[in-house]
């Protein structure tokens, strides 16, 4: 079975730093896309960032770009998300989540953010103060 688990939230100051980590089991890791989402209280959950392992592709959204960084390790069948210069408003749980979907499908996927279901899990908490 596919299985995802979140890790590496906490507090952190605004315009610090924070990674977070999704460590993947139970599937070929190479053989799927990995996408971040998050969501506020009040808020609809919305995509952040995408990796595709078998060959770099990723993705940002707009409000990310230039601050979070996404990359893989293979090798350990997990995914990072870098988090640079912390805003109040990039508080949110954050959840990780595996696709076989084709690449631009995933961008439409990650792009809509909610509407599909999907098991979430607990995620990580980021909270970041001002």
């Amino acid at each position: 079975e596919v299985q995802l688990q979140a890790s590496g939230g906490g507090l952190v100051q605004a315009g610090g730093s924070l990674r977070v980590s999704c460590a993947a089991s139970g599937f070929t890791f190479e053989d799927y896309s990995i996408g971040w989402f998050r969501q506020a209280p009040g808020k609809e959950r919305e995509g952040v960032s995408c990796i595709s392992p078998s060959d770099g592709d990723t993705w940002y959204a707009n409000s990310v770009k230039g601050r979070f960084t996404i990359s893989s390790d293979n090798a350990k069948n997990t995914v990072y998300l870098e988090m640079n210069s912390l805003q109040p408003e990039d508080t949110a749980v954050y959840y990780c989540a595996a696709f076989t979907s084709p690449w631009a499908r995933l961008i439409r996927l990650m792009t809509m953010g909610t509407g599909f279901y999907y098991d979430w899990g607990q995620g990580t908490q980021v909270t970041v103060s001002s």
